[in-house]
C-alpha cells in the first residue's frame, strides 16, 4: 500500500559549517501556508498521549495543533524549534505547508557530553520525534546537516513529510557546535558516534510507534542535507534493514585516500590567503561559474571546516591552532589556520597515515544495499560537485550498486539555498528538487515506479530568488 499523500498544493517562493557560521548567512523568510496557522499552545492530552521511546533517558510529550514551523514559531523562542538553525538553509521567499496537528517529544539518549544546550538540558543525543494525527504508518529519520542541532532540518524535511503524513525523527548526532571534535578520546571518534546516533534514533522511533500503534512503521526511509546526506549513504551501506530507501542531498564524502575535505579546501584556504589563484581552485575541483560564491565562502566557509575537520581526524598536526578553541571572536573562529595551507602536502606524506586510518574508520565504500537518490548542486561550494557526489556515483557503479541508485546533479545548484541572491541568474534553489527525489523515492519503494533516470538537471531560464519555476518547482527527468 502506498503511504505516500500528496501533498497540498505549496507555493514555495542546507552544510557543513558550523551553526557560528551560519549566523552571517543571508536572513530567510518566514515560513508560512495556506490556511490559517495555528498556535503551538499545546492542546489537552491525555496519559494516552504519552510516547514512550525505548532507551531514552528523558522523552517529553507535548499535544500540539501545529507540528510544523509555522505552528511552532508561535511558541516561545526554542520551545519547540529553533529558528536560528534552520533559517539560513532555504532561500528566501520558500513557504512551507502549515496546520498539522499531532505530537512531539522531545528528549536525549544517554550520553557523557554536552554541547547541545537546547531547552537547558546540557546534555548530547538529544532528539525530536513528530507524529501526525493523521499518521500514514511510514517514519522518515534524518541527522543533523553540518554541526548543527536536532531542529536543523525542520524546515528542509519535517514540514513537507509530516504534512504528508510521516513520522519524523531528527537526533543531534551525539556532538554539535564548532568545537564538536573534541568529543571522543580518538580521531574520528565524534563522527563515528554520529552513525550510532542515528541507528539509535532509527531504532528508538521504529519501537515507539509500534508501542503506541501496536505495529512498526511500514516503510521508514531516511534523508538528510550535508553530513546529513552522508549519514544517509552511510546508513544504507551498513544498516539497510533499517530502512527502504533514502535521499542523499550533497552528503560529505570521505575516503580514507582522497578525495575529501582535506584533498582540495587547502587550495582554498590558499586562495583566501593569497597564495592561490583561480586556476588552481579550478584544479583542486571548484567549478567554472562558482566563483560569485568564493567571497562569502572565504569569509565563513572554508577556513573554519578545514580547521574543525583537521582537528577531528589529525588532532596533533598544529596544536597552536586547533580548531574553533583558537579564537575567542567570531572571526577569529572562522579564521583559517595559516597552517592548514599546506594540509594538503602533509595528508599526502607517509607520515600522515594515522590520519588515513582515522578516516578509513568512517568511510564511505558505495556498496548501498537499499534504493538511494543523490542530488547535488553543480556549483557547490563546499562540497565540490566534481571531488564528491561524482566520485560516490561512481563508487556505487563499481560495487555494482547503480541499479539501486539515481544521481541528480541539479545545474545551478549551491550548498545553501540561501545564497541564491548572490547570483540569481546562475543559481537555483535545490529544495523543491530534494521534494521531488522524496516523492520519487517513495513512489519507486512503494509503487514500483522507476524514477528518472540519472541525469544533470538543466536549469530553467528565470531569477532563482523570484521566479517560481525555480522557487517553487523541479523536475528531474
Amino acid at each position: 500500500m502506498h503511504l505516500r499523500r500528496r501533498p497540498v498544493p505549496l507555493v514555495l517562493t542546507l552544510g557543513t559549517a558550523a551553526a557560528l557560521a551560519l549566523q552571517m548567512a543571508p536572513a530567510a523568510a518566514h515560513p508560512g501556508g495556506h490556511g490559517p496557522d495555528r498556535p503551538a499552545t499545546p492542546r489537552p492530552c491525555t496519559a494516552a498521549d504519552s510516547v514512550e521511546v525505548p532507551g531514552a533517558e528523558r522523552a517529553e510529550t507535548t499535544c500540539l495543533p501545529d507540528i510544523t514551523t509555522a505552528g511552532l514559531l508561535t511558541a516561545p523562542p526554542g520551545q519547540y524549534t529553533d529558528q536560528a538553525d534552520w533559517l539560513p538553509l532555504h532561500a528566501p521567499g520558500t513557504t512551507n505547508p502549515s496546520g498539522v496537528p499531532g505530537l512531539q517529544v522531545d528528549g536525549y539518549f544517554p550520553d557523557t557530553s554536552s554541547f547541545n544546550t537546547t531547552h537547558g538540558w546540557d546534555h548530547d543525543s538529544q532528539f525530536v520525534l513528530r507524529i501526525p494525527d493523521d499518521w500514514n504508518g511510514g517514519l522518515v529519520v534524518t541527522g543533523a546537516p553540518g554541526n548543527r542541532k536536532q531542529y536543523a532540518s525542520d524546515f528542509l524535511f519535517s514540514d513537507s513529510v509530516v504534512a504528508q503524513g510521516f513520522a519524523y525523527a531528527s537526533t543531534d548526532k551525539g556532538n554539535n557546535s564548532p568545537d564538536f571534535y573534541l568529543d571522543g578520546e580518538q580521531p574520528a571518534d565524534a563522527v563515528a558516534e554520529w552513525h550510532d546516533r542515528v541507528t539509535q534514533l532509527a531504532v528508538a522511533a521504529r519501537g515507539a510507534l509500534k508501542e503506541r500503534y501496536g505495529h512498526a512503521p511500514e516503510r521508514t526511509y531516511m534523508a538528510g542535507i550535508s553530513n546529513g546526506g552522508y549519514l544517509v549513504r552511510w546508513q544504507l551501506e551498513n544498516r539497510p534493514e533499517l530502512y527502504d530507501g533514502g535521499v542523499d542531498w550533497e552528503g560529505t564524502l570521505f575516503t580514507p585516500d582522497g578525495p575529501n575535505l582535506f584533498t582540495y579546501l587547502p587550495t582554498a584556504v590558499r586562495y583566501t590567503l593569497g597564495r592561490a589563484d583561480a586556476d588552481d581552485m579550478y584544479a583542486a575541483g571548484f567549478a567554472r561559474g562558482s566563483e560569485s560564491l568564493w567571497p562569502y565562502h572565504q569569509q565563513v566557509y572554508w577556513g573554519l571546516t578545514q580547521k574543525v575537520y583537521r582537528a577531528e581526524f589529525d588532532p596533533d598536526y598544529d596544536p597552536t591552532c586547533p580548531g574553533a578553541t583558537a579564537g575567542t571572536t567570531l572571526p577569529e573562529i572562522l579564521a583559517p589556520c595559516a597552517s592548514d595551507a599546506d594540509y594538503d602536502a602533509w595528508f599526502a606524506d607517509p607520515a600522515s597515515q594515522p590520519v588515513h586510518d582515522a578516516l578509513a574508520r568512517i568511510s564511505l565504500t558505495g556498496k548501498i544495499k537499499k534504493p538511494l537518490l543523490t542530488l547535488h548542486g553543480t556549483l557547490d561550494t563546499l562540497l565540490p560537485i566534481s571531488t564528491d557526489s561524482d566520485v560516490y556515483a561512481a563508487m556505487v557503479a563499481d560495487q555494482h550498486r547503480d541499479r539501486l541508485h539515481r544521481y541528480y546533479r541539479i545545474e545551478g545548484g549551491n550548498h545553501v539555498d540561501s545564497l541564491v541572491g548572490l547570483d540569481p541568474q546562475r543559481l537555483r534553489p535545490m529544495l523543491p528538487c530534494a521534494r521531488t527525489a522524496f516523492d520519487a523515492l517513495t513512489a519507486w519503494v512503494e509503487d514500483r515506479e522507476e524514477p528518472p533516470a540519472s541525469a544533470t538537471v538543466p536549469r530553467p531560464a528565470g531569477n532563482g530568488a523570484t521566479d517560481p519555476a525555480l522557487l517553487d518547482t523541479c523536475t528531474l527527468s
